[in-house]
């Protein structure tokens, strides 16, 4: 992992992302990309008067001082921080940075849910999430460790999920992470027998492994939804990290058969990474 991009407003949650960053960045020795997505209207932008440029450089101005005061930390000390500022329309423009700087992972800071107010639904992370071609980390609070030392990947075996599960394993190979699976069965009509379950687990290993050495890595959860056993599984094994595969444009919710992404990134309390399939 060689550079990380932190997109941030200034907020208390983007402060948390920025830190989480920091500890990566010292981790594994890597570049941060501070990114301020300045919202500025497409007339203030393109004006040709006089007056609407002097507007246009004022708030440039404002903006740079006050991303300038807040990289102002001691926890980015020793760290090489590149400060980008853009005019977005949307934030599907984070991917096309990502991209051009050859970017390794995105962390993004998030509220979280707050009544029946939840962040993921129709939000900006929701958005960056949806066309990132590269991992996005969403943290809500301060993450105190990021050795991420158990992770549960959230996986339904299709072979869609093989890509997503190499990227991640290829991610931790040398971190001394363990990488554990986990499959929710549901009580409905996507209800799978142990039998369907294994050759499907089975069928999987054997493309993404070319062997079955980590079925003793899975753990097989019966609970009423997806997000509740993912959940509580990862509570149980003390999971520092959750993983979820993402289609991208399609959104989390439409990997497994059924509906995950949104509520598990609004209900857990651990950060949570998406790989995209």
């Amino acid at each position: 992992m060689k550079k990380i991009i932190v997109p941030i407003d200034f907020s208390e949650h983007s402060e948390y992302a920025l830190k989480t960053a920091a500890k990566l960045a010292k981790k594994y020795d890597a570049e941060l990309l501070v990114l301020h997505m300045l919202e500025m209207s497409e007339i203030m932008l393109s004006a040709s008067d006089g007056l609407q440029n002097q507007k246009t450089a004022f708030f440039l101005q404002l903006a740079q001082q006050k991303f300038e005061d807040f990289l102002k930390k001691d926890y980015l000390n020793d760290i090489k921080v590149t400060p980008i500022i853009k005019h977005f329309k949307v934030f599907s423009e984070v991917n096309d940075v990502a991209l051009k700087h050859d970017a390794d992972l995105i962390v993004m800071g998030s509220q979280g849910t707050s009544g029946i107010a939840e962040f993921f639904v129709g939000s900006n992370t929701e958005r960056v999430v949806r066309h990132s071609k590269i991992p996005v980390l969403v943290v809500k609070n301060d993450v105190q460790d990021v050795s991420f030392d158990v992770v549960a990947f959230a996986c339904n075996f299709s072979e869609d999920a093989i890509k997503p599960y190499l990227d991640a394993k290829k991610m931790f190979d040398k971190t001394g992470t363990k990488l554990y699976l986990v499959h929710v069965n549901l009580p409905n009509d996507k209800f799978k027998s142990s039998l369907e379950i294994e050759k499907r687990v089975v069928n999987f290993f054997s493309k993404a492994e070319g062997n079955l050495d980590k079925m003793k890595d899975v753990h097989y959860v019966s609970d009423y939804t997806v997000e509740e056993g993912v959940l509580n599984c990862a509570n149980k094994i003390g999971a520092d990290l959750i993983i979820v595969p993402t289609h991208g444009r399609k959104g989390l919710a439409h990997f497994f058969e059924g509906s995950i992404g949104e509520d598990v990134a609004n209900h857990s309390t651990l950060p949570v990474m998406t790989f995209k399939i």
